[in-house]
């Protein structure tokens, strides 16, 4: 998994409240989990829900 796609500081303010704390999980997934089909499953699947909750803070407003 391409761990820029969990990048946040490029974000505004508002989107970087539900962003990083993804972002910090998935860094700290990938550096505590072994390679594998799971982990990376694991990785797409917090990615695709932190894509729908950027996008749920952007309906907020």
């Amino acid at each position: 998994m391409n761990m820029d796609f969990f990048e946040y500081k490029h974000l505004p303010e508002h989107l970087q409240e539900v962003s990083k704390p993804l972002g910090e999980l998935a860094k700290q997934m990938d550096e505590s989990l072994i390679a594998g089909d799971e982990k990376e499953a694991g990785m797409r699947k917090l990615l695709e829900a932190k894509d729908c909750f950027v996008r749920a803070k952007l309906e907020e407003k």
